[in-house]
């Protein structure tokens, strides 16, 4: 199992450290899941190399009201929208307040915060995460390290995904490193540069058919590995263009509401079948992206979907290491805690390389109280 600290050697000339400091971070992540608000308190060492860890973790789940609230906001008027930007970000001091009082955290350096995403298409050089970073410093009295996309889609980048930074610095350890949260997305090392994509949905389509049975999410696959693999939408579903394009590349709700939610409506099916086949989708896809035999670290919600761990593991022919509940349910938490330390120390943490940014770059947005 991987330990909550560990210290990862690299050699890249702009992340060479030459004195000793630490930080105490808040790190902030929402995911287009919708599960609720994960939040992580973290020490960070920099010396010659990187060390980190985890003193508290917790995942504030959403109410049935803000699930509605932003579950409906790709739909929302600007108006509407500019409101939930602010009153998110209200939502969000008050969470993080919470969270410091329930663990009694004394020392505090800065938050950092992915806030939440509404809409994502970076062909059309736009992308917008709401939970308004000043709203978040004045209800916390902290600095506040937010909007971390923008500035790489201005450079002509995906503005996704933005983790393989911290896989790269943290986690090198593993041949891949797989997310699968409301998307799956990759990261590995390729002729000398880090290489990171989004692949296909998981979650949020998973999730969304299990609504359907009444149940927030299928716990352990238990409803997929009921049902059988219709073929045809499999076959629909696996010959999407998407697919075919070449990285860098990037998904948002807009891919899952144009694409793949009217594949399956083209199918008459039992929710039982459709998670099967998406099950399998999701599996294959996987596998095309990866080699055999490499070792795979999986994290996000869907590393506990044991049905889909199983059918990634009989597609890739990889090794594949779970490792503790803390870091699958926290990397992404913890890895914009660390991309918020980059941008306070005005380091790199955009690779072109991975979002096909003109430059790399120093993203994210800073706020004082």
């Amino acid at each position: 199992m991987l330990k909550d600290t560990n210290l990862i050697k690299s050699d890249l000339y702009f992340y060479k450290i030459m004195e000793h400091k630490t930080w105490q971070v808040i790190g902030q992540m929402s995911g287009t899941s919708l599960d609720g608000v994960d939040l992580v308190h973290v020490t960070f060492k920099l010396g010659s190399n990187y060390e980190y860890k985890i003193h508290h973790a917790k995942t504030y789940f959403y109410s049935e009201e803000w699930r509605v609230k932003l579950k409906n906001a790709f739909d929302a008027t600007a108006e509407e929208i500019t409101l939930l930007h602010f009153e998110y970000g209200c939502y969000l001091g008050r969470l993080i307040n919470d969270f410091i009082h329930e663990f009694s955290i004394k020392e505090i350096d800065f938050i950092a915060s992915h806030g939440h995403t509404i809409f994502h298409n970076p062909s059309k050089k736009y992308t917008l995460q709401i939970g308004d970073g000043a709203s978040i410093a004045a209800a916390t009295n902290q600095k506040v390290v937010c909007d971390f996309r923008s500035q790489d889609v201005a450079f002509g980048g995906q503005g996704a995904p933005l983790v393989p930074i911290g896989d790269l610095l943290l986690f090198s350890e593993y041949d891949y490193c797989l997310n699968l949260g409301g998307f799956a997305n990759i990261s590995f090392q390729e002729n000398g540069e880090r290489k990171a994509f989004d692949i296909c949905p998981v979650n949020v389509v998973l999730n969304h058919y299990a609504e359907k049975m009444g149940v927030p999410f299928d716990k352990n696959g238990k409803f997929s590995s009921e049902g059988i693999v219709h073929q045809e939408l499999l076959n629909s579903l696996n010959e999407i263009s998407f697919y075919k394009n070449t990285a860098p590349k990037s998904l948002g709700m807009e891919f899952v509401n144009s694409e793949i939610f009217p594949i399956i409506n083209c199918f008459s099916l039992s929710e039982k079948d459709i998670l099967r086949t998406f099950v399998e989708h999701i599996a294959v896809k996987i596998a095309e992206k990866v080699n055999p035999s490499k070792q795979i670290l999986i994290t996000g919600g869907g590393a506990f979907n044991s049905y889909l761990i199983n059918r990634i593991k009989f597609h890739a022919q990889c090794e594949i290491e779970i490792p503790s509940a803390n870091l699958i349910n926290f990397k992404e938490a913890l890895i914009f805690g660390f991309l918020g330390l980059l941008k306070m120390e005005n380091k790199i943490n955009c690779l072109k390389s991975v979002t096909g940014a003109t430059k790399d770059h120093c993203s994210g947005l800073i706020y004082y109280p």
